[in-house]
């Protein structure tokens, strides 16, 4: 008989051990979903940061291109040239290697900034907005978008000297076909 209460209380004892060790194990369960819910909010934010990183790198280097880029030609640019251009690769039909051109490009600035004229026979053909950074020159020229033939061109001017500029003209069609073209550009000769 005395067993009996002797086993009835090891029993509850038992019981309540069992249920305050699920206790304590639901306790930190709640304590690690806790954890998880500040970490994956550390997390976000640190996503955030990284963007908001990476945006001022980006506007940064904008705004590096634009402390960069001038506003007028340097006296020894600006003014008329004459261009003379060799097809030196194509997969247009339009272009054929070993295809010359001969144009005036004319380096002008206002109070847009600087762009370049093409003309051919003393008619403006196109106008480059133009891009001056450390001694390169940056043309480009798309046609609008109604254009029965589109063509994008971009020319690098990457050789000035005094009296030569010496570049690459890229010409992509509306096919994406592509032509290259070397550019020389020289001062017309004084009469």
């Amino acid at each position: 008989m005395k067993k009996i209460p002797l086993l009835l209380i090891l029993t509850f004892l038992f019981i309540s051990c069992e249920n305050k060790k699920e206790l304590e194990l639901q306790e930190r369960e709640q304590a690690l979903n806790v954890r998880e819910e500040k970490i994956a909010e550390k997390e976000s934010d640190y996503q955030s940061l990284l963007q908001f990183r990476d945006s001022i790198y980006a506007l940064k280097d904008t705004v590096k291109d634009i402390t960069f880029s001038i506003k007028e030609w340097p006296e020894n640019i600006q003014g008329i040239w004459n261009s003379k251009m060799l097809c030196r690769e194509s997969n247009c039909s339009k272009y054929v290697i070993g295809d010359q051109r001969n144009e005036t490009w004319q380096f002008l600035s206002d109070s847009t900034g600087i762009y370049t004229n093409v003309l051919n026979n003393k008619k403006l053909i196109r106008v480059f907005q133009a891009k001056y950074i450390e001694d390169k020159i940056l043309l480009e020229f798309k046609t609008d978008t109604i254009s029965k033939n589109g063509v994008k061109m971009n020319v690098v001017l990457d050789d000035i000297k005094n009296n030569v500029i010496k570049g690459t003209q890229t010409i992509t069609g509306q096919d994406n076909c592509t032509a290259r073209f070397s550019v020389e550009l020289t001062l017309p000769q004084k009469k």
